[in-house]
């Protein structure tokens, strides 16, 4: 009986394994280097986070939307004049409106809005004063 047909067949089996092998292995060197790169993005990424994070209480808060009338940036111009709170009827008068009824409660609706919008705070029944 004649081997060599069949060792010759197990030769090309052998290199076409070993070719895989050494494809193999370079797929995964490259592999490792795109892990090493990703786990160091991942690790600085980290850190930005807890750098932010750390940061957040300095940042300025964003004001919310004020809503469309031309007496709310004069009310918190107002407010930031004064230390200490301010009544609608205060505030009617800083704004050079009438001291009528109908002012003074549009005011104080306007002031009751800011406090929804978390800009004033009420700090006691018609006591409106600017959030710390």
């Amino acid at each position: 009986m004649n081997l060599q047909p069949l060792l010759d067949a197990l030769d090309i089996q052998e290199e076409a394994a070993r070719a895989l092998v050494e494809d193999l292995r370079a797929q995964i060197g490259e592999l490792q280097d795109r892990l090493r790169e990703t786990e160091l993005h991942l690790e600085h990424l980290a850190i930005t986070r807890k750098t932010v994070t750390g940061l957040s209480d300095r940042l300025p808060a964003v004001p919310p939307d004020l809503p469309e009338h031309p007496d709310y940036p004069r009310i918190l111009a107002v407010f930031n004049e004064v230390t200490g709170p301010l009544r609608a009827r205060d505030v009617c008068e800083a704004l050079d409106h009438e001291l009528l009824p109908k002012n003074i409660e549009g005011t104080r609706a306007k002031l009751k809005r800011l406090v929804k919008l978390g800009v004033l705070a009420e700090i006691d029944t018609g006591n409106f004063a600017r959030k710390p």
